[in-house]
């Protein structure tokens, strides 16, 4: 959409947001979140309408959900076409082509993991919880690893694994066992004080000088769960070659490697999978968020050699839902045509944080690629993180009306529909560097 820039009509919340938000007070579970005032009506392509009127660019896409926008009129138009056909019938115990479709599309990503199995399921958080499972069953082995900083979802297993924040884990325990975690590979906050780009990469290393020689066998190891790209826990790119050294550790070890894609899978990177962009095939690759749009699916893609689990051993009411599924296949299809675009964009995004980093030195770290980019904040000449810069700055934009969304310490994730275009980039950091100034 073109020539459009944030409108605020209402100071937000507005009235008709003020009479919603209070009711969702009133009778909503208080482990909710709710960053700001913001209550939807409607969304085109980047923006947000809220119920008064105002006009927000969305910097964030419901946490790097709404790949193609908010209602593309492509997928808008699968959705309904399913829904008229019919709403369920349980992937998990009968057939339909919107199915089978979606798991031969998925199959045929990532050709270095060879054949392919595909188990759908209704979130991230699921398809983690089924990975879990599989691993073992396959391995035959208990433990796991996974990395600091991680998040791989909310429910026991999911959350066990996770690393991201202490109130997703306090008071919920005894959590799953088995579970190892190791500091993720960080080239701008090094866990031992030696940051590095390079395959020496200390994160790498101490697995086999401490880790398995002496507090784990690698031979009871069913699988290393990893982002390729730390999400909540920061938006951090690994060095380069560390997933690839990464894989031949676990090939060594029999190990299954776990690729969590669900944040940076997609065409979010530029390419359709992070292991696409790092040429490294995992065992096991999940994916939701982004694969239908915003529609709630989730999907397992192992190796044929691996989904080795027996029938009735794992199944899902609702995963693989047929109107899911039609917004999966479209947003696919369309993610595909945008990769060259996604690059192209990404780029133009991270040179204009650049030029603001010049600007404002509290940015200390710019990093990403594609459509999925970190700006880490830092307290002036230190690399001490800025937390209450940040969630000033989030709140202040969302007056000015830009959407912005944290992670990590104190890192501002920009995540945006991977439709949007370079004039829309270019107001939206022109908003940032406005609520900078201010702060």
């Amino acid at each position: 959409m073109k020539n459009l820039r944030p409108e605020i009509k209402t100071q937000p919340p507005g009235p008709k947001a003020k009479l919603i938000i209070e009711k969702d007070t009133k009778y909503a579970s208080p482990s909710y979140i709710k960053e700001y005032p913001l209550v939807v009506d409607r969304g085109e392509g980047s923006w947000i309408y809220d119920v008064d009127g105002n006009r927000y660019l969305d910097f964030m896409a419901g946490i790097a959900t709404t790949s193609t926008g908010h209602a593309h009129p492509k997928v808008v138009q699968a959705i309904k076409d399913a829904a008229d056909k019919f709403l369920h019938i349980c992937g998990t115990d009968f057939y339909y082509q919107s199915f089978s479709d979606l798991m031969e599309k998925l199959a045929g990503y990532v050709p270095g993991m060879g054949p392919k199995k595909i188990f759908l399921t209704n979130s991230g958080t699921e398809a983690v919880e089924g990975a879990i499972k599989l691993a073992r069953y396959h391995t035959k082995r208990n433990n796991l690893i996974a990395f600091k900083g991680a998040f791989h979802g909310r429910t026991l297993g999911a959350v066990a694994l996770t690393s991201s924040k202490v109130k997703q884990r306090a008071h919920f325990g005894p959590l799953m066992p088995g579970i190892t975690h190791v500091p993720y590979p960080n080239p701008y906050r090094c866990a031992y004080g030696k940051p590095t780009h390079d395959a020496n990469c200390k994160c790498l290393t101490e697995f086999d000088t401490d880790l398995f020689s002496s507090h784990l066998d690698p031979k009871e190891v069913a699988a290393i769960f990893i982002e390729p790209i730390l999400g909540e826990g920061g938006y951090v790119m690994p060095p380069v070659k560390f997933l690839k050294n990464l894989r031949k550790m676990c090939d060594e070890h029999g190990i299954l490697l776990v690729f969590d894609e669900i944040q940076c899978g997609v065409g979010r990177t530029g390419q359709m999978f992070a292991a696409d962009l790092f040429d490294v095939a995992p065992d096991i690759l999940l994916s939701a968020k982004g694969i239908a749009s915003g529609m709630p699916i989730g999907a397992i893609i192992a190796k044929e050699s691996v989904m080795t689990w027996p029938r009735s051993s794992h199944g899902s009411t609702y995963g693989g839902n047929p109107v899911c599924c039609a917004a999966a296949i479209a947003t696919l299809e369309i993610v595909e045509g945008l990769l060259p675009q996604i690059r192209e964009n990404g780029e133009i995004f991270l040179r204009g944080l650049r030029d603001l980093q010049k600007k404002h030195p509290i940015i200390g770290d710019v990093r990403g690629t594609g459509f999925m980019i970190g700006a880490e904040f830092v307290e002036a000449g230190t690399k001490n993180p800025a937390s209450e810069y940040v969630a000033r700055l989030e709140q202040l934009a969302f007056k000015q009306g830009l959407l912005l969304l944290s992670c990590g310490q104190s890192t501002i994730r920009f995540a945006p529909p991977l439709i949007m275009s370079p004039d829309e980039i270019k107001v939206g950091l022109e908003v940032m560097d406005y609520c900078m100034g201010k702060l």
